[in-house]
């Protein structure tokens, strides 16, 4: 019997859409909601610390805080020169100081290449007889994309 876990992680991250026609093609700020669910069948070893759990909801915090809350939380987020089509800056390092935490991605950082991009840094973290079964990001309070694997 295989059933789901689900933990909610929150960051504030800013990014921009420079091939997007639009007001998000500036850069702007949101404040992020992941949903991390994982599937897996509980462990049925009585007296074991984690006996009836498919997972220890700290352990998948521990793994998702290190893989993604951590490296984007306050960060900026901008496509590598060339991804956008109309390029003409000649470095991201125009922004000065503003930018220390500054995460140069290969595609565009929509919520939906964010929950690709998110699902790739999770494959293969979770423990043996735990899979990532989908993720879900709120860009804003109504607006969300969702991964299912």
């Amino acid at each position: 019997m295989l059933l789901r876990l689900t933990k909610q992680f929150s960051f504030e991250m800013a990014h921009a859409l420079p091939a997007y026609e639009g007001k998000c093609h500036n850069i702007h700020g949101h404040s992020y909601k992941l949903f991390v669910t994982v599937e897996g069948a509980p462990l049925q070893q009585q007296g074991a610390p984690t006996d009836g759990m498919v997972l220890d909801f700290h352990q998948l915090k521990e793994i998702v805080n290190r893989h993604i809350v951590e490296q984007f939380d306050h960060a900026l987020v901008l496509p590598r020169k060339g991804q956008e089509p109309d390029d003409n800056t000649d470095s991201p390092t125009q922004l000065g100081g503003y930018a220390a935490k500054l995460i140069l991605v290969d595609f565009q950082p929509t919520s939906e290449n964010l929950l690709l991009h998110f699902a790739r840094l999770l494959n293969g973290q979770l423990p043996a007889g735990t899979r990532l079964h989908s993720l879900k990001l709120y860009e804003t309070e109504t607006s969300c994309a969702e991964l299912i694997l």
